[in-house]
């Protein structure tokens, strides 16, 4: 004869004994293995008693139907089932990337942009920082930029540190166009859009190239110089860096053309891209040459330094690179006659666009054109406001 056990609030039926067995796996569920929170432990150990049958989950209630009796020991099973999936993790999940606008989705490209900056000390370098920043955080991206500080061994260890950091994108505002060339395809080889700016790295070595064609400015500054009547039979010397490809770039067309147009080279002398030295070389110029009609600065350091050395020189005219407050200044007296203007805060811009649209799988553009202004006592007006 069959024995009937009886339990308080009636006889246990078979379902009711595996979910009693359940309930008790349930509670010994090897938690570490899953890497599960404390909290998700407690609960799912909560859940395993309720599904006890001397739990009040169990008690009969007057006017219920079985058939909902029968449903609530499932609810439970279902929440101790939930908790278990989305409180615990095997720590094998891979985190969504981020959107543009900076909340997490899954399957979008990640943003993480690098800049090897030259210095940052000219406000041409810091305008290109101003515009590359915003664009990036209006594009969701992050930015790193590095300052190499004319240092051309530097901006490598810096390239191959922003690699490290494992950026996908990369901006290179190169000191030497081939020394910095075996870090550009190293990070290249591992996959990371790399965009230049201002100086132009050998065709192939990066996605695209933002900016002016250095070498061509240069000679249209000299044509605007020949047209103006200024550089027939003239004689003109040059405050340069020899560091810097892209002002040597700059250098080799002006001189091309200006020299075409009649006018007598003498001598170059290199301010290292750095301001003080810019006006001590300037100043050894105008002494080692006392009659020199022009000075021709091929960047902003160079400016600045030649016109702070020759104020006051009422014989000799400045044609130069980049608007500062003090160059706007020697527009104004008569002592810079013309200066290249470049827009480097929207060469920042537009870099970014670029390598977030590479990141997304875009078609490299190859070139952005960023023209070029030539800025005189005519036009100059509309730059106060930039450089107050």
């Amino acid at each position: 004869m069959s024995r009937h056990v009886v339990h308080r609030g009636g006889s246990r039926p078979a379902a009711r004994q595996e979910n009693s067995v359940l309930a008790v796996r349930l509670s010994r569920l090897d938690v570490t293995e899953s890497r599960c929170s404390q909290d998700a432990r407690r609960a799912i150990v909560a859940v395993s008693v309720i599904l006890c049958p001397r739990h009040p989950l169990w008690r009969k209630k007057p006017m219920e139907p079985s058939s909902v009796r029968r449903f609530r020991p499932a609810m439970g099973m279902a929440l101790a089932a939930g908790l278990a999936l989305t409180a615990c993790s095997t720590g094998n999940e891979t985190p969504p990337a981020a959107s543009a606008g900076g909340t997490a989705v899954a399957g979008a490209a990640k943003c993480a942009l690098g800049m090897t900056q030259i210095n940052q000390t000219a406000i041409f370098f810091t305008q290109m920082n101003e515009g590359a920043t915003q664009a990036a955080q209006d594009a969701g991206c992050t930015l790193t930029i590095s300052n190499a500080n004319n240092d051309s061994a530097r901006q490598n260890s810096d390239i191959e540190s922003l690699v490290s950091q494992g950026v996908t994108g990369l901006i290179v505002v190169a000191i030497d166009v081939n020394g910095v060339l075996p870090a550009v395809k190293a990070a290249r080889d591992k996959g990371i859009k790399v965009v230049a700016i201002d100086a132009k790295l050998a065709d192939g070595s990066v996605d695209t190239f933002v900016g002016v064609d250095n070498a061509k400015a240069g000679e249209q500054i000299a044509t605007w110089a020949v047209d103006k009547g200024i550089a027939k039979g003239k004689s003109y010397g040059v405050v340069d860096a020899k560091n810097s490809f892209i002002q040597n770039q700059r250098e080799d067309g002006f001189r091309k053309s200006i020299d075409a147009g009649g006018a007598k080279y003498t001598q170059s002398v290199s301010g290292d891209n750095v301001q003080e030295k810019a006006a001590t070389a300037a100043q050894n110029l105008v002494t080692a040459q006392p009659n020199l009609d022009l000075v021709y600065a091929t960047g902003e350091p160079a400016t600045v330094g030649t016109a702070a050395a020759l104020k006051g020189n009422t014989t000799t005219k400045i044609i130069g690179w980049d608007l500062t407050k003090e160059v706007i200044g020697a527009v104004d007296s008569g002592l810079a006659v013309a200066v290249v203007q470049q827009d480097p805060k929207q060469e920042g811009v537009k870099a970014v666009a670029e390598l977030k649209s590479l990141i997304g799988g875009g078609a490299a553009k190859g070139f952005i054109d960023v023209p070029i202004t030539i800025v005189t006592k005519d036009n100059v007006d509309k730059y106060r406001t930039i450089f107050p």
